[in-house]
């Protein structure tokens, strides 16, 4: 079987083959290509190998532009430091990856999964998909607001936010205190901002923090009942339509 390594730190690249011929000593694995450009000139001008496994993040940009420039005709698999982002995107399209630093009974297993297919089973990817989530993974989410209060400035860190929630057209940022202040945003410009595996955004009104919940009744035709810290004048519901999406955030 021949195999193809993209990777453009040449320890890594060393370290990697060694590891691979000590589970195969069989495997023909030629020089590591370390950038986008190389990839590209090898594949549009050699026979593919059977098997490739790439780097994502190369010395000329990512290895996903290799693969929208020359359609691979063999699986792939992709060695990966990044996040869970990347890693559901890689479950979704049917790839398999192997988190660094690379241990030898993954890459074991993940060989004999690839020996199980054929040319003609290879998974159809959306590399653009994957490109998103990488973009998402590396993205970084509103970490402070700066509040007018009186004739003076003060910052509040978004991790100290109970709560965010909408009345008349305001919008209000709630301390654990129970003190508040108006922000200019609108709840659904904070969604964006903020990092949704802190926060929630409960219904058109409310966008909570999980350290702001104590406690979740089930309710009334699927919906839930949120109490929040410190607590609301009316009583915050989740929707049974968006029920399940809540329950897999608290549990992730």
């Amino acid at each position: 079987m021949t195999v193809l390594l993209i990777e453009d730190e040449q320890a890594a690249a060393r370290r990697l083959t060694r590891l691979l011929l000590d589970i195969d000593p069989t495997l023909q694995i030629g020089p590591a290509l370390g950038s986008v450009a190389a990839a590209v000139m090898h594949l549009q001008t050699q026979p593919h190998p059977d098997l490739i496994l790439s780097d994502i993040q190369l010395s000329d940009g990512l290895s996903f532009a290799v693969f929208r420039q020359v359609e691979p005709r063999c699986p792939i698999i992709f060695t990966t430091a990044y996040d869970e982002y990347a890693i559901q995107a890689f479950k979704l399209n049917s790839l398999d990856y192997l988190l660094k630093p690379i241990v030898a009974t993954e890459l074991q297993a993940a060989l004999a999964k690839f020996r199980k297919l054929t040319q003609s089973q290879s998974p159809s990817v959306d590399y653009q998909q994957l490109w998103q989530a990488l973009n998402q993974s590396q993205r970084t989410y509103r970490q402070r607001f700066l509040i007018s209060y009186r004739d003076t400035y003060r910052t509040i860190p978004a991790s100290e936010v109970a709560y965010f929630y909408s009345e008349n057209k305001i919008t209000r940022l709630v301390c654990p205190d129970g003190k508040w202040y108006p922000l200019t945003e609108t709840l659904e410009e904070l969604a964006e901002q903020l990092n949704p595996n802190q926060f929630f955004r409960a219904n058109r009104q409310y966008i909570i923090n999980l350290t702001s919940i104590v406690t979740i009744h089930k309710h009334f035709n699927g919906r839930l009942k949120v109490d929040l810290q410190p607590p609301i004048p009316d009583d915050l519901f989740v929707s049974r339509e968006r029920a399940d999406e809540f329950r897999n955030w608290l549990n992730q």
